[in-house]
């Protein structure tokens, strides 16, 4: 049976540099579910600003989310389409 996906948007703050590399080894890993990521330094506040496109089931795109969330200096929320698809198009 095929998996549900949705596709959704998360928006990541990064206010310690030293999470950054964590950060980047995580999104590597769920790769597969994503399809856009862009990255804003705003220097003059010390923050990063990303968002990240995926295409994936709930369950996954919240796991990822909670591990995000779990590193130090490093805010994260997640906001869902309706956009649902009985089979990762992607395939």
């Amino acid at each position: 049976m095929p998996a549900t996906t949705r596709v959704a948007i998360m928006g990541i703050i990064v206010e310690n540099p030293e999470s950054v590399e964590a950060l980047n080894e995580l999104l590597h890993e769920f790769r597969d579910h994503i399809f856009g990521r862009m990255g804003v330094p705003y220097r003059e506040r010390g923050v990063s600003v990303i968002s990240v496109a995926l295409d994936a089931p709930q369950d996954v795109t919240s796991a990822l989310a909670g591990r995000v969330g779990s590193l130090p200096g490093v805010s994260v929320k997640t906001l869902y389409s309706n956009v649902i698809a009985e089979e990762d198009v992607r395939a």
